[in-house]
């Protein structure tokens, strides 16, 4: 395996990057959307070679080997016995929520999600012709969780669905076992189903925490859950769309299949093959990049609280730093950091203007240079001065 460098910015000008567009023939740094600025593991490039030198790319069945993997993986890592025909494969995490607000209920009805969130929890059930009802999270010493007495105080009769985050996005929370119980308990009583978007689990930063599939409590809770995966956050493989919903209820997985029938578009053949090459072979590579993220991290929560007006909590998991801006008094944030040199996720988008979204999945020259860059604007900022 060649060596690992994450401290070497790659050149994404001129490839049509998302990310890196937005600030296109400018100075600012793009620490936005939730894709980082690594090069995929050599697992994965190696088998897209292999795939790409075949030469034909045509209509493309889910591999039985990718099936075969996923099903132990989660064994592995969670001790989570599943079956193959429980995989339902999807072009994205986004369509699998839009899916799950379909799936679950009728047109009018309600549908929880948690506030702030990344924002396809608000937009699917609105585009499904569901009303949302957003619960708010709270604060936990320095943990952001939701407000599981809220929740179960918004339950309403026309409610059958809740949306889950775990971790969470924004904020990284990982849930602990007791608190996933809970939640599954009040599903439980009030016959709910979960849509579980745990997209992030391959990214827990906190040594001592794990993640836990909420399916994985009790057999009554996976049938109540539609769990959203992927390997697109973890291994930077987002443009290739590839995501998977595990739904152990036969039910419920027939109506999830069904209303993607001649809308929902399969995998494509590339997408499948970097899945499995993440899998099958880039756990070693995500160790040493689990241990870079840390290290960002660590750095990143230092300087940003030294910072007037500014606050950052602890991050368990993802790379995403939730930043309190709330005491710096801007008028405009997103704005105001963009004049600074740094394009970061508004809060306002996730349900809470107070606070500012960076992604910290970069190499450490580019993440030193966005906290130089917001330093010296908030120090010249006179309301923090």
């Amino acid at each position: 395996m060649p060596p690992i460098d994450f401290d070497t910015l790659i050149d994404r000008r001129d490839t049509a990057s998302l990310k890196w567009e937005r600030y296109r023939d400018t100075e600012i740094l793009p620490m936005w959307v939730a894709d980082t600025d690594f090069m995929a593991p050599p697992s994965v490039t190696q088998a897209l070679q292999k795939r790409i030198d075949h030469g034909v790319f045509g209509y493309t069945n889910t591999p039985a080997e990718l099936n075969q993997i996923v099903v132990e993986r989660m064994q592995s890592l969670y001790q989570w016995e599943i079956r193959t025909d429980w995989l339902v494969w999807l072009p994205g995490l986004v369509c699998g929520l839009n899916l799950a607000c379909r799936a679950v209920g009728e047109a009018g009805d309600d549908i929880i999600a948690p506030q702030p969130i990344y924002p396809p929890f608000v937009s699917a059930p609105h585009l499904s012709k569901r009303r949302v009802i957003q619960v708010p999270m709270k604060q936990v010493q320095t943990r952001f969780i939701l407000d599981l007495e809220a929740l179960e105080n918004s339950i309403t009769p026309d409610t059958h669905l809740i949306l889950f985050c775990n971790p969470h996005n924004p904020g990284g929370t990982v849930y602990r076992q007791e608190e996933l119980q809970q939640l599954a308990d009040i599903a439980k009583k009030h016959q709910l189903i979960i849509c579980s978007d745990e997209i992030h689990c391959d990214l827990i930063l906190q040594p001592g925490l794990a993640h836990i599939p909420l399916a994985t409590l009790n057999p009554d809770i996976a049938a109540r859950t539609i769990t959203l995966m992927a390997p697109s956050k973890t291994y930077n493989i987002a443009g290739l769309g590839c995501s998977f919903a595990i739904i152990p209820d036969e039910q419920l997985r027939k109506q999830f299949i069904n209303i993607r029938k001649g809308i929902v578009p399969d995998v494509n053949l590339l997408g499948y093959t970097a899945a499995i090459g993440a899998y099958q072979a880039g756990d070693a590579w995500n160790q040493k990049q689990l241990n870079y993220l840390r290290e960002n991290r660590d750095f990143l929560t230092k300087e940003i609280n030294q910072i007037p007006g500014l606050k950052l909590n602890p991050i368990e998991a993802t790379y995403l730093a939730w930043i309190d801006i709330s005491a710096a008094k801007l008028e405009n944030p997103a704005h105001f950091f963009e004049q600074a040199g740094v394009g970061m996720s508004p809060g306002r988008d996730f349900g809470d203007s107070n606070y500012m979204r960076l992604n910290f999945g970069c190499p450490r020259p580019m993440l030193e240079e966005a906290v130089k860059r917001i330093k010296n604007a908030l120090l010249n900022h006179l309301p923090c001065a």
